[in-house]
């Protein structure tokens, strides 16, 4: 019997194919969870960003896979709300936070000023 529930029923993550990446189409077969709403959650779970080729098109990871897995659980199996499912990720240990920026390099001041200097110098050849 193929019904609705049956297509949109996700596939357990041992019984998908072992891969490196998954495309969108893959990981929507996987999680039983339509493209767009896989693109609309990338929007609301900003800690789920997967990688994207050269034409843009999504790259997701084993383990993206099974945290998409246990949003939906979440969201539809819980009735979690997304501020919600948000909240209890962040207790799992997901991070919304974006990585803090890497510290500025050290500057030479000496090269600032060799900088400087050649500055000037290609402004005062430029304007003769």
């Amino acid at each position: 019997m193929t019904g609705r529930a049956d297509a949109d029923a996700p596939v357990a993550a041992e019984d998908s194919p072992e891969k490196r990446y998954y495309r969108i189409g893959e990981v929507s077969r996987i999680t039983g969870v339509k493209p767009y709403v896989l693109r609309y959650w990338e929007s609301e779970f900003r800690f789920m960003s997967p990688q994207k080729s050269r034409s843009q098109q999504r790259l997701y990871r084993r383990r993206d896979i099974e945290l998409l897995l246990r949003i939906r659980q979440l969201l539809y199996g819980q009735r979690f709300t997304i501020e919600g499912a948000r909240a209890r990720l962040r207790e799992l240990g997901h991070d919304e936070a974006a990585p803090p920026p890497p510290p500025p390099p050290e500057i030479d001041p000496e090269m600032l000023r060799n900088l400087k200097q050649g500055l000037r110098d290609l402004i005062r050849i430029v304007g003769d």
